[in-house]
């Protein structure tokens, strides 16, 4: 076991976050890279905030509360850890690009969020808590993910931005996403970030759904529970879509049906989460709505299934595919998970990640990706 100091950044110290910002209102042009990169990553947001409130909540018991949850259930809808792990991963996108090594992400976790005195890190999941125990304890990457939820879908869930940064490259997305993972995950949490990330670099081009998930299959052992637990979701969701005689439960308890381990107490498994999202995707045809509309009414860990299906559909229809109220109803985000990470919009990451210096390497500091204004006011 090896324990060692995080390199720091090339500007000598660990990177920190550039200023939060607010996106602009208008629309980008349709089919633009700009276009797919807000679609995937507002796509997430929108299936972060959807599925929050029906998190680790069963269909039945989704049904008994709301009915079929057909739009947000909240008054103030909000993403959750998805959305700002994902703010963070694009950030380290941002400052570093494919140069990207996994001690750049082990210094901004550091810098970012093991050595501050911010909170709890309110709804961190498993793996990124058992991540941030082993770098207080001095540990480095590869070890920090010794803990027992490494195959969590924590990997998952902020893996849009590297599909987006390498757009129409899947395997240079999952070879990118990887290196971030090594941090907090490994094996089938590993496989599980590598589908959705090349998933996303696919849908960027703008082709079919069927080209999506074979490029997510493309990047992962053939042989591995990730694999066989997608393939039985988008085959199961082909043959419902087809099946006149089905009703829309119908077709959703099939897809679960054939993904979800009964009785299995953890609902963060990244097998499962990533399968039951490219379920919904297939089911769906890639439509954004019903792709993530079906991801939230299937439970388990609606908000990083309904996450990832967005991030695909958003990837994949552009901007102008997510229904207006849904996308104007994403804020900044707050901060209760990664409170340094409070203030940040997704849409600002999304055309930081398309822009020309997001692809150039290293920047010379943090200046390098930095968004120019918060909310309300200029950033110092």
């Amino acid at each position: 076991m090896s324990a060692r100091t995080a390199s720091p950044s090339s500007s000598g110290h660990p990177p920190g976050p550039p200023s939060p910002g607010t996106a602009p209102r208008s629309r980008p042009a349709a089919r633009t890279p700009r276009d797919h990169a807000r679609g995937a990553l507002t796509g997430l947001a929108v299936g972060d905030a959807l599925g929050a409130p029906a998190e680790n909540m069963k269909p039945s018991q989704i049904r008994r509360r709301w009915g079929r949850i057909e739009g947000f259930v909240n008054e103030d809808p909000a993403g959750t850890d998805d959305t700002e792990y994902a703010i963070l991963s694009g950030l380290l996108l941002v400052e570093y690009g494919a140069d990207l090594t996994t001690a750049d992400v082990e210094a901004a976790w550091h810098h970012w969020i093991a050595d501050r005195d911010e909170g709890p890190f309110r709804g961190a999941g498993f793996s990124e808590r058992g991540t941030l125990e082993n770098l207080r304890r001095g540990l480095a990457a590869p070890i920090t993910a010794q803990h027992r939820h490494a195959w969590s879908d924590g990997l998952a869930m902020r893996a849009a931005p590297f599909g987006v940064f390498a757009a129409g490259r899947p395997a240079e997305a999952a070879r990118l996403v990887a290196i971030d993972g090594t941090v907090s995950h490994d094996g089938e949490g590993i496989y599980g970030g590598q589908a959705a990330a090349a998933g996303v670099a696919a849908a960027m081009t703008g082709g079919s759904s069927g080209a999506v998930i074979t490029a997510a299959l493309s990047v992962i052992p053939e042989d591995s529970w990730t694999a066989r637990s997608l393939r039985r979701a988008v085959t199961t969701a082909g043959r419902a879509r087809l099946d006149p005689s089905l009703s829309v439960l119908e077709r959703e308890r099939a897809v679960r049906s054939a993904v979800v381990i009964g009785g299995y107490p953890w609902t963060d498994l990244a097998p499962e989460a990533v399968g039951l999202a490219f379920g919904a995707f297939a089911l769906s045809d890639g439509d954004f709505a019903g792709s993530v509309l079906t991801a939230v009414n299937m439970g388990r860990d609606a908000d990083t299934t309904a996450a990832l299906a967005g991030a695909l559909a958003g990837a994949l229809g552009g901007y102008g595919a997510i229904p207006e109220s849904w996308s104007a109803a994403i804020k900044p985000v707050l901060g209760s998970c990664l409170p340094a990470m409070a203030g940040y919009h997704v849409r600002d990451i999304a055309d930081l990640l398309v822009s020309d210096s997001a692809h150039t390497g290293r920047t010379s500091g943090p200046a390098g990706a930095r968004v120019t204004h918060r909310e309300g006011r200029a950033a110092s």
